[in-house]
C-alpha cells in the first residue's frame, strides 16, 4: 500500500511532510510546534498562547504585524494560529506558485520574532480571556470546567489561555526563554498539502529552515493517566442567559489506544447527521434541543467523549436523562448491522472527500507526525472495512465506564432541577 505523503528530516531535525494533491488549485501550509499549555510551569500558565500571539507582532524581516500580514496577503494567504494543551499550529493557504515564499514567511516568524508591543498584546489576550468569565467573575467556559472534573490536579486541567494573574506576570524575558526552549527544529513539523511539487517543497524548506538551530526540549511526563476523576460528579455555574450550556463527558484512554478507530465510529453513531442517535432522540423525537454534538478529545495519555448541547431550563432533566439512556443502550445492545454499515460507509465517503481539502491533509499527516500518531488515509480505509459491530461492543466494554460520567451546567438553572439531575446521575452510575 502506497502512502499518500512524503517526509524528509533535515540535518537539524526539522521534519517536513508533503502531501501532493495535483488536482487542486491551492496549497495549505501548517507549522506544528510541540508546545502547549501542559508544558508550562504553573506560574506561567498561558505563556504558550501568549507567545503564539506575539509571533504575529513582527519579525526581523517584517517589522510589524501589518507588514507581516501584507506579506501573507501578497501570496494569496492570511496567517492564523491556534494553541491547545499539547501543540501550537501556525497555518495559511497560499497560491501553489508561491509556496516557497510562504515558507519563507513562516521561517521568519518561527525563528526571528521581534516580540514587540507586548503590552498591547497582553491587553488583547486579557480581553479574549474575559470571554470565559461572567459579570460576577465566575468561570463559564464549559470546556475548562469539565477538564477539571475529568483530570483534576493534572496539566490537562489548566486553561490554555492562562489566568489574569499569570498573564499579568509574563514578560519579554519569559517569552524569549519559552521560545528558545520549545521553538526548535527538532520540535517542529512543517506540513504542505495541495498542488505542489514535493522536491520543490523540500528544497524551499532546506533553504529557509536549514540554518535553524536549537536543542530538543526535555520530554514532559504525561500526568493524567491513572488519575481518578474528580470526586465531584457535576459542576454548576449560575449565569444570566436564556438557555443552559450543558456538557456531559466520559473519560477515555489516550490517542495511542488500540480502540481509537472504533471510538471514532462510535462518535459518528452518536453525533453526525439528523439520523445519529443523539440528534434523533433529543431533537427529532423529543424536541428538547436544537442541536447536540458528541466529540472526541484524544490526548497523549488520556481522552474523553464530550457531549455538548443547549436547552431551556425546564428541558434540562429530560435532556440529561435521555443522553444517559442513549449511552446505556449502546453499552447493553449491539449496534444493528444496518446502522453500523451506514455509519461506516459515510465515514469512508468522508475519507474520500478529505482529498479535496488540503487543510485536512496537513492535520492528518503533519499534526500526526508531531504527536506520533500518523493515520494514513488508505490504512484508515482498510481498517474501517474490517471493523464489525462485535468489535465496537468490545471497545465499549473496555473503554466506557458509565460510573465516571461527569456533568457541567452553565446558565439560569433551577435549584430543584439541579437536585433532581444530580440524584439521577448517581442512580444511573450505580447501575453499572
Amino acid at each position: 500500500m502506497m502512502s499518500r505523503h512524503d517526509k524528509r528530516t533535515l540535518a537539524n531535525g526539522l521534519r517536513v511532510v508533503c502531501i501532493p494533491q495535483p488536482h487542486l488549485h491551492a496549497c495549505e501550509v501548517s507549522c506544528y510546534v510541540g508546545v502547549g499549555s501542559r508544558h508550562e510551569p504553573d506560574g506561567q500558565a498561558g505563556i504558550s498562547h501568549f507567545l503564539e500571539h506575539m509571533l504575529f507582532r513582527g519579525t526581523d524581516e517584517h517589522p510589524d504585524s501589518l507588514d507581516l500580514e501584507k506579506g501573507f496577503e501578497a501570496l494569496g494567504g492570511g496567517a492564523n494560529a491556534a494553541t491547545d494543551a499539547e501543540t501550537t499550529c501556525y497555518f495559511s493557504r497560499f497560491h501553489p506558485d508561491r509556496v516557497g515564499d510562504g515558507l519563507a514567511l513562516f521561517a521568519s516568524m518561527l525563528q526571528r520574532p521581534r516580540l514587540a508591543d507586548i503590552e498591547i498584546e497582553r491587553r488583547i489576550i486579557l480581553e479574549e480571556a474575559q470571554e470565559d468569565f461572567n459579570e460576577q467573575g465566575r468561570e463559564i467556559n464549559p470546556d475548562s470546567l469539565m477538564a477539571r472534573l475529568l483530570w483534576p490536579g493534572s496539566s490537562l486541567a489548566r486553561p490554555t489561555i492562562g489566568s489574569p494573574k499569570t498573564l499579568a506576570a509574563i514578560d519579554e524575558e519569559m517569552l524569549r526563554a519559552h521560545h528558545r526552549c520549545f521553538y526548535t527544529p527538532a520540535n517542529t513539523v512543517i506540513a504542505v498539502a495541495g498542488k505542489v511539487d514535493t522536491e520543490a517543497v523540500f528544497a524551499a524548506a532546506e533553504r529557509h529552515f536549514g540554518a535553524w538551530r536549537g536543542r530538543q526540549p526535555e520530554p514532559y511526563v504525561p500526568d493524567a493517566a491513572g488519575r481518578p476523576v474528580s470526586f465531584r460528579r457535576s459542576e454548576w455555574v449560575e449565569d444570566s442567559a436564556s438557555q443552559l450550556a450543558v456538557q456531559l463527558a466520559l473519560p477515555l484512554p489516550g490517542r495511542r489506544s488500540e480502540h481509537g478507530l472504533r471510538l471514532r465510529i462510535l462518535r459518528r453513531i452518536l453525533s453526525g447527521g439528523v439520523a445519529s442517535r443523539l440528534m434523533l432522540r433529543l431533537r427529532e423525537k423529543l424536541g428538547l434541543t436544537y442541536s447536540i454534538e458528541a466529540n472526541l478529545t484524544m490526548l497523549e495519555e488520556a481522552g474523553a467523549l464530550v457531549v455538548d448541547f443547549m436547552v431551556v431550563p425546564e428541558n434540562l432533566p429530560a435532556a440529561v436523562r435521555e443522553v444517559c439512556r442513549v449511552f446505556a443502550e449502546l453499552c447493553r445492545q449491539p449496534v444493528p448491522d444496518e446502522e453500523f454499515r451506514r455509519i461506516v460507509d459515510n465515514y469512508l465517503f468522508d475519507l474520500d472527500f478529505s482529498l479535496d481539502h488540503p487543510d485536512e491533509m496537513v492535520v492528518r499527516y503533519g499534526w500526526g507526525e508531531l504527536v506520533g500518531d500518523v493515520r494514513d488515509l488508505d490504512a484508515d480505509r482498510t481498517a474501517l472495512q474490517s471493523v464489525t459491530p462485535a468489535d465496537l461492543s468490545e471497545t465499549l466494554r473496555a473503554c466506557f465506564d458509565l460510573r465516571q460520567l461527569r456533568l457541567v451546567v452553565v446558565g439560569p438553572f433551577r435549584p430543584a432541577d439541579r437536585h433532581a439531575v444530580e440524584a439521577e446521575l448517581e442512580t444511573f452510575a450505580a447501575g453499572f
